[in-house]
């Protein structure tokens, strides 16, 4: 059975699934997006990624037509009629059709969309014996521009500081700000380990604030581990003990290289570890069960 896409209220195979050409979500990268994930019958955080979703769709001033707990249960009604426990699910508003200018007031209609796949977005050897990255020219958006706190189908900043990744032979690479600092990586939020304490950029400094990330911080205060977020620069980031990033797709995965320098003994470390097999067992008990019955 080919996967069933919600667009607008009707579901269709992923073959006939179309909007117009004259989406300004197609012409210009105008709307908002959420990837999330769904694990053993329960999507993980469901409720903060629809309260982020409508939070960034706000700040473009973006009205969307339908309630949070209305888009709730379009995540969960897709994922039912794809008989998924666990996937990757991509809920997208775009401020929909209109004309081929750029004004947004030309576009009567939001388009809603919403599709349940599954996703691998590293290989599993990755998670068990670590990432290289190196650190893109690309600088991060700055909040004064284009603001990374909202997620926006624009990606092309993060885009082509994967395409510097892609030409170093890398899968993924790091991105400072426009004062140096570290931001992010292209599509994953960034942790370092210092002397036993977590430190993660801190959300001025130009990043998107990850439900994953969220999620890890939450796990290490309760395991006793100290967090800071700070300032920190490509220096803290070759010094550290152990590095790892985290994103809904990428889920957590350490980082045992970054421009040529060896992390710490060059293997996942140990507050890494622990952090990351806390985060599987949190994912299969922390979400909106997708069926009644479990």
């Amino acid at each position: 059975m080919s996967i069933q896409v919600y667009i607008n209220g009707s579901y269709f195979p992923k073959e006939e699934a179309k909007i117009s050409v004259f989406d300004h979500g197609f012409l210009y990268g105008d709307g908002v997006f959420e990837g999330i994930r769904a694990y053993d019958g329960r999507v993980f955080r469901l409720r903060q990624h629809i309260d982020r979703l409508y939070s960034g769709a706000r700040a473009i001033m973006l009205d969307i037509p339908l309630s949070k707990d209305e888009m709730v249960e379009v995540v969960l009604e897709t994922l039912r009629r794809n008989r998924l426990r666990d996937a990757y699910i991509r809920l997208v508003v775009s401020r929909g059709e209109g004309d081929l200018g750029l004004d947004p007031r030309k576009c009567s209609k939001p388009t809603i969309i919403c599709i349940t796949d599954k996703i691998v977005l590293y290989p599993q050897k990755m998670y068990e014996e670590g990432l290289e990255i190196i650190t893109a020219a690309t600088r991060r958006n700055t909040p004064e521009g284009v603001n990374p706190q909202v997620k926006t189908l624009n990606y092309l900043n993060n885009i082509m500081a994967k395409i510097e990744a892609n030409q170093a032979g890398v899968m993924e690479a790091l991105m400072l700000n426009t004062d140096d600092y570290v931001a992010e990586c292209t599509g994953d939020n960034i942790f370092i380990v210092k002397d036993g304490v977590l430190i993660t950029p801190p959300t001025y400094s130009g990043i998107l604030i990850g439900i994953t990330r969220n999620a890890i911080i939450e796990l290490a205060q309760k395991l006793g581990i100290k967090v800071e977020e700070k300032l920190f620069t490509r220096y803290e980031v070759y010094a550290a003990d152990e590095c790892f990033l985290t994103g809904t797709a990428a889920e957590a995965i350490p980082v045992v290289k970054v421009d040529g320098r060896v992390i710490g003994d060059g293997k996942p470390g140990t507050i890494t570890r622990r952090l990351l097999e806390a985060f599987k067992e949190l994912v299969r008990t922390d979400g909106e069960k997708i069926y009644l019955e479990d």
